[in-house]
């Protein structure tokens, strides 16, 4: 029996890992303690998620609800299945600036110490299964705003010509930037990833993520772009935008279209690799150009209000490159761009808000 652990397995990016796993006939191993709702409050829960991929899937898909820092818990689900994995896909984490600055040693410890624990697991109990991790791009911290980088009608942008115009690529610097407490804890769990690879030979990947978005996504107002806009519009919710002139830049990807980057790793994989990983060119926005396509969608104004000082670290531009996973997996290309996920989102959730 192949199996597949997925971490955050109701999440955005981990239900979507189950749905696509279990339809390539795995049997998944999902793990998740619903701390989102911790994190966000009750309209962040992920239950209503879970219970989704367990009436879908019965038996292929089995439910841990667990804490990815409980060590003894982790360790007795590895061992359970020990050799029958042969993916891990770690997706669980802490993911927003704001709320790592209220509570550090919560986000630490989920982010890089629960990421360790899984890392050892699968040194111990799995070595050969293929590691993948959903990191982000905000290991880069705040270097990316020290681009040149030109004010349009709306949006921000590159200077055309300069070497990143098609997308930041992994060679710029993760040193001597302001990342957030949240940055950094991941830059921690990020360079864990890499070490278990070059020291211990495995195949781990870190996928560096821009906007990681989809209809499944519980969108709150710290976490989840697209998703929440598209809730506030329908709602009628106010939203914030903060700073940077709501002209901030964001490539956004498909959960489905980054599951399946998964899959092409998992069917050939290598070693330490590290892949910036999202929209690209072919899928961003900006704050402003994002809310009137909500607008069109939802046939709705939304009510939102500017405030000047801008989050912590926060990225004033980010497209970034996919240059180097597209040439070592020539296979995968996007399915989704802006238009089709906000579509999607609105069509899929509309009678739940």
């Amino acid at each position: 029996m192949a199996i597949a652990l997925v971490t955050g397995s109701a999440g955005l990016i981990g239900s979507e890992s189950v749905r696509f796993f279990c339809d390539k006939g795995f049997t998944v191993v999902g793990v998740d303690n619903n701390m989102r709702e911790r994190f966000f409050g009750e309209g962040a829960s992920t239950l209503w998620n879970r219970d989704r991929l367990l009436e879908k899937y019965g038996e292929k898909y089995i439910h841990h609800n667990s804490d990815i820092r409980d060590r003894e818990a982790i360790s007795e689900i590895f061992k359970t299945y020990s050799g029958e994995i042969e993916l891990i896909i770690h997706t669980a984490a802490q993911p927003s600036h704001d709320w790592a600055a209220r509570d550090p040693f919560t986000d630490f410890t989920v982010n890089a110490n629960g990421t360790l624990n899984l890392l050892e697991n699968t040194r111990q109990h799995c070595p050969d299964a293929v590691f993948i991790f959903c990191s982000t791009n905000k290991v880069y911290g705040d270097n990316p705003n020290l681009l040149p980088l030109v004010e349009l009608e709306s949006r921000w942008e590159i200077e055309e010509g300069h070497r990143f115009y098609d997308g930041i690529d992994e060679t710029m610097s993760i040193d001597r930037c302001k990342h957030s407490l949240f940055g950094a804890s991941k830059v921690a769990a990020d360079v864990l990833v890499q070490e278990y690879g070059r020291y211990f030979e495995m195949k781990t990947a870190c996928f560096r993520g821009g906007c990681l978005t989809g209809p499944s996504h519980s969108g709150a107002e710290l976490h989840g772009f697209l998703s929440y806009l598209m809730k506030c519009t329908v709602t009628g919710k106010p939203y914030n935008i903060y700073g940077y002139k709501g002209k901030q830049v964001r490539d956004n990807i498909h959960s489905y279209d980054l599951v399946n980057a998964f899959y092409h790793f998992y069917q050939n994989p290598r070693v330490a690799e590290i892949y910036n990983i999202g929209g690209g060119r072919e899928s961003n926005c900006s704050m402003l150009e994002a809310i009137q396509q909500c607008e069109e969608i939802a046939d709705k104004k939304l009510n939102w209000e500017y405030r000047e000082a801008n989050r912590i670290g926060d990225h004033i531009w980010w497209i970034g490159s996919l240059k180097a996973f597209q040439s070592h997996y020539p296979g995968w290309t996007l399915t989704y761009n802006v238009r089709g996920i906000l579509e999607e989102i609105y069509t899929q959730n509309v009678d739940r808000w």
